[in-house]
């Protein structure tokens, strides 16, 4: 019976820095990527990347094709985030910075590469990478953007966690926000937010925020949605105001808006109709039907104490 065999080990560190000297080194390189708006050329080896993920496998093919391989072009990557993933294959550690992750965020946390353009291989457009490699390396950048979340950030870590559909990500960030509120939303972070990523911060009871300033937000997001789309201004609200709790504001307050509105058209009339209602009635009972339920950071008005509404 042969006798079983002992695996040692060598040490990491030097494996792994021989290895990360070889990212984006023309040596011994024998495949370019034409990367970024910039269109940097970054270099790699074949057989490291096909065999470190099936994603490349398929992109670049079992064999060179005959002469210089074209580059494969990736125009719409980010050139930073490419080379965070190509160091992570070559390393299986990567170093992340504060000032690039915003780029980097649809990449480094999904995995997502856009469409790609045909090339050598003959592969088919809009494949899309497995994600097998990229599983551990997107649980790394999670821990690493959350750690780094702060009130420049946040909204941009917010809009990448509803547009990709990452939960805890999108959790972290409304908590973080609810914390945050009048800081977080003075950001250009919060203009540049979709209508679904507004949503659930206009949602919550634990914004730590004025309902007359989230109006306010709301007006300037709308104004700079309009003018990004060139659509009305209120046609780009439509989707968030209903989620403003006009019944809050005093009666100057919403008599001032009403005037706004008039020359500005933001908020449904009907939806500050029902905000007057709730004035009249002056019974905490018949209100609890409209959005008047105090936020965190409500400030308080005389007519409050007629809603009877407590913070949930």
């Amino acid at each position: 019976m042969e006798p079983l065999g002992l695996v040692v080990h060598g040490k990491a560190e030097p494996f792994s820095a021989a290895l990360r000297s070889l990212v984006n080194n023309p040596r011994y390189s024998d495949v370019c990527f034409v990367v970024g708006q910039e269109r940097q050329e970054v270099f790699a080896h074949r057989c490291l990347l096909a065999c470190r993920c099936n994603f490349f496998q398929r992109l670049l093919g079992t064999e060179p094709g005959p002469g210089v391989p074209s580059p494969v072009v990736l125009s719409t990557v980010p050139t930073e985030a490419f080379l965070a993933v190509l160091e992570f294959l070559y390393t299986n550690s990567v170093k992340l910075y504060r000032h690039s992750v915003p780029v980097s965020f649809p990449l480094l946390l999904t995995g997502s590469l856009p469409a790609l353009p045909h090339t050598h291989s003959g592969l088919e457009r809009n494949v899309c990478p497995h994600r097998e490699k990229y599983v551990y390396l997107s649980q790394l950048c999670l821990q690493f953007v959350v750690k780094v979340l702060d009130v420049d950030l946040v909204c941009e870590a917010l809009q990448v966690a509803v547009t990709f559909g990452l939960g805890q990500l999108q959790e972290r960030c409304v908590a973080f926000i609810e914390a945050h509120s009048q800081e977080a939303l003075r950001t250009r972070g919060f203009l540049e937010l979709s209508a679904a990523a507004l949503l659930p911060l206009l949602r919550s009871d634990k914004l730590c925020v004025d309902e007359a300033e989230l109006v306010r937000a709301a007006r300037s997001w709308a104004r700079v949605g309009a003018a990004v789309l060139e659509r009305p201004v209120a046609e780009v609200a439509a989707p968030v105001v209903k989620e403003l709790r006009l019944a809050l504001l005093a009666p100057a307050e919403l008599s001032a808006l009403e005037e706004q509105n008039r020359q500005e058209p933001l908020i449904p009339v009907e939806q500050i109709v029902e905000a007057w209602k709730c004035h009249a009635l002056r019974r905490g009972d018949e209100a609890r039907g409209a959005p008047c339920r105090r936020r965190r950071g409500t400030l308080p008005r005389e007519h409050h104490r007629f809603l009877d509404l407590s913070f949930k």
